[in-house]
């Protein structure tokens, strides 16, 4: 089952503006979930609406609060998303973090008192876009225990960076510090999976599962043991405490509805002028990249930089559309029936 990217965002923003978000911020945040969904990272797209929504009808998220500038330093910020939803609070710093390199040759917004942001890559895509390099963290909620310990404290805090090319595909690395993101694997229990791949997740005892739901009640595995567990507390430290959110461990995950999230972005642009220079970076960019996909591959088959997959992938869910499963189709039809909308169509 089958829809376009243009009705699914259609869809989306009509839901939020029904919710009462202002149309043209209820767009911003559609495209983002959207995106996610072109790039088949479902787990971040548009079916989550319904868990954002029902967060703000707890009392625990914000719907369309003013969010503002706190603190403004030149090349640094701090805005302060007034518990509203991650995607447009991360939308509006990236925008802000351009403006900024394109006067200081680089840009630093800390979003403080946020929500989940959804997608890191689209942020630092819009920056590659630019012309600029673009660089997105946040933290999230606890998933698993710094290496060798036995609480729960880490989340699953991604960074993305993204790298501008004037005639390859952009190269955007998006990446959890866990070993998959959470939502893959909630995804697979809400669509029926009886197994995940091994060395996903422990269960609640701390043994190795490939069973979602034990999974989902356990640990998600470092990446990388303790090099992804130390990448998980450094994003910590920079996203929370670098905005002032909130310390490590404190992130209020988004199936919860008890508290407000308390989650925390760092989004950075550089402009390549102020450094080597924008045209010695994209010739050397441009080699680096062609070195990379040209290259034989050792299983003859391709060789990927960051960001290549999904850009042919977003091209053929663009061509073709995006395929959804009747769990996501049944969400969709809730949402449509909650707030008196028609549903995408199967």
């Amino acid at each position: 089952m089958t829809t376009t990217g243009i009705e699914l965002r259609r869809f989306a923003t009509d839901v939020l503006a029904a919710a009462g978000m202002r149309r043209h911020n209820a767009d911003v945040v559609a495209g983002v979930m959207v995106g996610a969904d072109l790039l088949g990272v479902h787990s971040h797209g548009a079916t989550r609406l319904a868990t954002y929504l029902d967060r703000v009808e707890a009392g625990v998220m914000a719907l369309d609060p003013e969010m503002v500038l706190v603190r403004d330093h030149g090349a640094t910020a701090l805005l302060d998303a007034a518990n509203g939803f991650g995607q447009l609070a991360a939308s509006r710093a990236m925008v802000d973090a351009i403006e900024r390199a394109r006067a200081y040759g680089a840009g630093v917004v800390s979003v403080a008192r946020s929500n989940h942001f959804g997608i890191a890559g689209h942020y630092v895509r819009a920056a590659a876009e630019s012309g600029l390099v673009g660089i997105a963290l946040t933290n999230a909620s606890p998933a698993m225990p710094p290496f060798n310990g036995t609480r729960r404290l880490l989340g699953t805090n991604p960074i993305a960076i993204g790298i501008p090319s004037r005639h390859r595909p952009l190269a955007v690395l998006d990446m959890s510090s866990t070993t998959v993101a959470r939502g893959k694997i909630r995804r697979a229990f809400d669509n029926g999976a009886t197994e995940i791949p091994a060395g996903w997740a422990t269960d609640a005892t701390g043994a190795p599962t490939t069973d979602p739901a034990a999974a989902l009640a356990g640990n998600l595995a470092p990446l990388g043991g303790p090099k992804g567990a130390g990448l998980s507390l450094v994003i910590d430290l920079l996203a929370g405490s670098l905005s002032g959110t909130g310390p490590v461990g404190s992130v209020v995950g988004l199936p919860d509805s008890s508290a407000v999230s308390g989650t925390g972005h760092l989004v950075i642009a550089l402009d390549p002028e102020a450094f080597g220079g924008a045209d010695l970076f994209d010739r050397l960019v441009e080699q680096s990249l062609a070195d990379v996909a040209d290259m034989d591959a050792a299983d003859g088959e391709r060789v990927y930089y960051p960001g290549l997959i999904e850009h042919e992938q977003r091209e053929r869910a663009e061509r073709d559309g995006i395929r959804l499963t009747d769990v996501d189709h049944d969400r969709l039809g809730a949402l449509a029936d909650r707030f008196g909308l028609a549903a995408p169509a199967r």
